[in-house]
């Protein structure tokens, strides 16, 4: 495979101040011999990251970085496996341990600024450090949510850990969808135990010194971590340490993996910062929305998405374009049904960006487009958070990044994208290839199945994914309260049950046993009963309609606070 057709080269990078790139002397921006696994769901993740932890000793190192870090956050169902504790143990037995949080805005505001400088207190008192980092624009956040392992003694068990999943509450979640036992708060649809669905990787290998490289990147950087007066103030009323400490000397690259088929490139999102820019990228970067911009002119048959927020003309016509140049393209987008917030001032610019994404896309692709929502077995809508997209079997991206231009232009993102070495240009990817491995996993709960009867065929699955959403839509309209969610949802759903395809695609040879599943549960959907639920979560999602009145001022906040532009204006900084 050409991997040099999908990822970026170092120059594509459009950022040669960081030093990333720096140990590769032809070009590239990414590294093979890596192995990546897709830990889907917070409970497996949380469960797998406090065993590395616990397993850590003196001279290894940990660093982190996230969005928001609840110290009180369980990562297993024992009380005492707290985020705090189990990282002030682990400085305890003589790990190094960093942490960079995004100091956020003012708690008052429902952000988490004063438990970010608890953790940061915690881990400092045992002798490690974490810092609350505002090197940001205004109204922008750090969103970066990455874990770097590293070992002493043996590079062979380094790790990383990318994706969407922040170390709070609210994220252990499992495949059952009923929610963590510590909650975060969400609209009320949501329940009081809200439902949460997202993606993490964990990367060995190479790509692995990647990782820790934007960590340092950061960290090392000579601007201070705030330059706010009233910030600053209240650092030195708390007697908060802004001072980084000296990392050491960086490790070399772990070595390829032995069953390394993967190779990975590390993209990231950085604004341009006022009065003084990052060091290692005093113009930005912009590698996330680059690197999906190079990918997506390959799609042939199949993209599908999952995503918290798809936001923007923008990022509209970064898929309608590809939809227009390929008649032969489906797109798949899973989406929270409804905005995480309730009252106009939240919920109406969410839905407005939405909108404008949606448009743009349903215009160039109609049919061949399906927009869908999460529902859990008792009905509650599924909060999705993963940033996940996959491009025909061939390349994957999971990262922090949102599809808006707030994540490809203001906030500091990253991401891992993925794609298989093997094979030559042209052939199918290999069946055990991380892209599709990851997305039979992801479509396999979404239709509630097993991943081997995920239609190989992209349009096929396509198919199926629609007559299980129809379904599910159709048994919803006929039970008492109509859609199963409260009556002011029903903007979010289309106003009559989309109906269930009545043939699949035939021309793929090798799969009869997956046309026939495919075509099975179609005939099940179609004929199941007034009592009898169809399996699968999936409902149709409509393009959300805003009156005259919300038109009048939603753009104005929609892009004054919510999709922020990043992208220095001319003039800007002078």
């Amino acid at each position: 495979m050409d991997v040099r057709e999908w990822l970026l080269v170092s120059e594509e990078r459009e950022n040669p101040h960081t030093a990333i790139d720096a140990l590769r002397e032809d070009g590239t921006a990414w590294t093979a011999g890596n192995t990546v696994r897709a830990l889907v769901h917070g409970r497996d993740y949380f469960a797998e990251l406090y065993e590395r932890i616990c397993a850590l000793g003196p001279g290894d190192r940990f660093y982190f970085a996230d969005w928001q870090g609840d110290p009180d956050q369980q990562l297993t169902d024992d009380p005492r496996t707290t985020l705090n504790n189990t990282l002030v143990d682990a400085v305890r037995r003589g790990v190094d341990v960093r942490g960079l949080l995004w100091r956020s805005h003012w708690h008052r505001l429902g952000f988490s600024a004063h438990r970010h400088r608890q953790l940061g207190e915690e881990i400092g008192e045992a002798g490690g450090q974490c810092l609350r980092d505002m090197r940001v624009r205004t109204r922008g956040a750090h969103h970066q949510k990455f874990v770097v392992i590293r070992h002493a003694d043996d590079p062979s068990r380094d790790v990383a850990y990318v994706g969407g999943i922040d170390l709070c509450n609210g994220r252990r979640d499992d495949a059952k969808h009923q929610g963590d036992r510590q909650p975060v708060d969400l609209a009320r649809a949501y329940g009081p135990t809200p439902a949460w669905h997202d993606v993490q990787v964990a990367v060995q290998g190479p790509a692995v010194h990647d990782v820790e490289t934007t960590f340092r990147e950061r960290w090392e950087d000579s601007t201070p971590l705030t330059l706010n007066p009233g910030r600053l103030m209240s650092s030195f009323f708390h007697r908060e340490d802004l001072t980084p400490e000296p990392l050491g000397e960086q490790a070399p690259p772990p070595p390829p993996r032995p069953d390394g088929n993967e190779v990975v490139q590390i993209i990231r999102t950085f604004p341009v910062i006022y009065p003084k820019s990052y060091d290692f990228a005093p113009e930005g970067e912009r590698s996330v929305m680059l690197g999906n911009t190079k990918a997506i002119a390959h799609a042939e048959r199949l993209v599908y998405v999952e995503d918290q927020y798809l936001w923007s003309e923008e990022v509209g016509e970064h898929f309608a374009s590809a939809l227009r140049a390929k008649p032969d393209l489906r797109l798949v987008v899973v989406l929270p049904i409804v905005p995480d917030r309730e009252g106009a001032a939240a919920e109406v610019p969410q839905l407005y960006g939405r909108s404008l994404a949606m448009k743009k896309i349903l215009e160039a692709g109609g049919d061949r487009v399906a927009v869908f929502g999460l529902t859990n077995d008792s009905g509650l809508p599924v909060y999705v958070h993963s940033k996940t997209c996959i491009i025909d079997h061939r390349w994957a991206s999971v990262g922090s990044d949102n599809l808006n231009r707030r994540s490809w232009t203001s906030d500091s993102e990253i991401a891992c994208a993925v794609v298989d070495g093997r094979g030559e240009a042209g052939a199918p990817a290999p069946a055990d290839s991380f892209p599709r491995v990851l997305l039979r996993t992801l479509v396999a709960e979404h239709l509630d199945c097993h991943p081997d009867d995920v239609p190989e065929d992209p349009h096929e699955l396509f198919d199926a994914m629609v007559a299980s959403a129809a379904a599910l839509d159709a048994w919803y309209a006929g039970r008492p309260g109509g859609t199963g969610l409260r009556d002011r949802l029903a903007g979010h759903l289309p106003r009559r049950p989309v109906p269930v395809p009545t043939s699949v695609s035939r021309h793929l040879p090798g799969h009869a046993h997956r046309r026939r599943r495919v075509q099975d549960r179609a005939a099940h959907y179609a004929l199941a009963g007034p009592d009898q639920r169809p399996p699968g979560r999936l409902r149709r999602l409509a393009t959300p309609e805003l009156t005259a009145a919300q038109l009048r001022w939603a753009p104005r906040l929609y892009h004054l606070l919510f999709d922020p532009d990043g992208r220095p204006r001319p003039g800007e900084g002078d």
